[in-house]
């Protein structure tokens, strides 16, 4: 399974459409599957960017709403904030698209004539140029402080429990 690398920066055209970076397309094109859409796009819950998701990896996304009972707040709480911003889109055949104008003001796009495309592993970004700067260095130097825990049971000091 490929993933999202890099941050690449494309322009809107006249008629609003912008075009997914060639790699990202590649990747989302290895995890299509026949009949889904190649990408789902969402406002992201905690930034204010645009979140690229594949049909494949969105799915993964909403498997814990199978475990809460369907008819409890919970559940539809999760459900419309999974579903009802969520829109599946296919490229135009030069790799183009339309964001919906509530995810253009969502990641102050609106009168932006450019969009940066950042790789996050799994899913890519779409951000207002000057906003993912600041977000790849605010994300850099909380990065310093992340300890990611050891694998294999190991205790929060590494050893084997």
């Amino acid at each position: 399974m490929g993933v999202f690398l890099g941050t690449h920066e494309n322009r809107f055209d006249a008629k609003g459409r912008i075009s997914i970076p060639a790699g990202f397309r590649s990747v989302l094109k290895t995890q299509q599957t026949e009949g889904d859409a190649l990408m789902i796009l969402r406002p992201s819950h905690t930034l204010p960017c645009v979140e690229a998701w594949p049909a494949v990896a969105f799915a993964r996304l909403t498997e814990p709403l199978d475990r809460l009972d369907m008819f409890s707040d919970e559940h539809d709480d999760l459900a419309a904030a999974l579903y009802a911003d969520a829109y599946p889109i296919d490229p135009d055949r030069e790799g183009r698209i339309i964001l919906p104008e509530f995810l253009r003001d969502h990641a102050g796009l609106a009168d932006s004539p450019t969009a940066a495309f950042m790789g996050v592993g799994r899913i890519f970004q779409i951000w207002e140029p000057q906003a993912a700067q600041q977000r790849r260095v605010e994300a850099r130097q909380r990065s310093r402080r992340v300890s990611i825990p050891a694998t294999g049971g190991a205790d929060s000091k590494g050893r084997n429990a």
